[in-house]
């Protein structure tokens, strides 16, 4: 069987302008002096803000601080709030009838992960949603896709697994573990994100096409 591990934001869901607005929030309740532009912020959307707000400058206690009340304000609205991209339940349909056995793979804690997949309508095309799972260690991509490699049974070694995400984070994590990663060109990568990906697309319709077709599928057994 063909798996297609998914990414969640910047992939199937718009979520970088809700992430953005509750994130400035609370980096100001955590008392961070800085004030930063929905551009550099917008460059958190994908990677843990474990790593991610250290490198805008955050100290440790601000870290968790800002995590805590991002934590609060946006898992209260993110199953109703975000958004789809135009066109996803309908290639998820497709994909799904066409044999692949689809799963998300996503930085984001698990249990907010399978409710915001659950309230957008497409829960069910996926066998099932991994994410981040902070109590047992289970932060970064890397980890995710071990995660949900393990619960599927999967070795990429003898099995056909293929990572879709719009990060260089997607692309790096995937890779760790032998799993090849089509980018997407609609999410929230800057120019040259993706080099390491095997193919980037830049519709549905051609995603689509790579994941139905052989030539993706091929090099991945190739590659194991």
């Amino acid at each position: 069987m063909r798996t297609v591990l998914l990414d969640l934001d910047g992939t199937l869901v718009d979520s970088a302008s809700l992430i953005t607005e509750h994130l400035a929030a609370a980096i100001t309740e955590a008392g961070v002096p800085t004030r930063f532009t929905p551009q550099q912020l917008r460059g958190l959307v994908g990677p843990p803000f474990e790593t991610a707000l250290p490198e805008l400058g955050l100290t440790p206690d601000q870290t968790l601080a800002t995590i805590a009340a991002y934590r609060v304000s946006y898992d209260a609205v993110a199953a109703t709030h975000t958004p789809l991209y135009p066109g996803v339940p309908e290639l998820l349909g497709e994909l799904a009838a066409a044999g692949l056995r689809l799963a998300v793979a996503t930085s984001k804690p698990e249990h907010l992960a399978v409710r915001i997949v659950g309230g957008v309508g497409i829960g069910g095309h996926f066998t099932l949603v991994g994410g981040a799972d902070h109590a047992i260690g289970r932060v970064g991509k890397n980890r995710v896709v071990a995660s949900v490699l393990e619960r599927l049974a999967l070795d990429p070694s003898r099995d056909a697994v293929v990572m879709v995400g719009d990060r260089h984070h997607d692309v790096d994590g995937a890779g760790e573990h032998g799993v090849p990663t089509v980018g997407v060109g609609w999410g929230y990568a800057e120019p040259g994100e993706l080099a390491g990906a095997v193919t980037v697309v830049d519709t549905l319709e051609a995603l689509r096409e790579v994941l139905t077709g052989d030539d993706v599928w091929s090099a991945t057994v190739t590659a194991a």
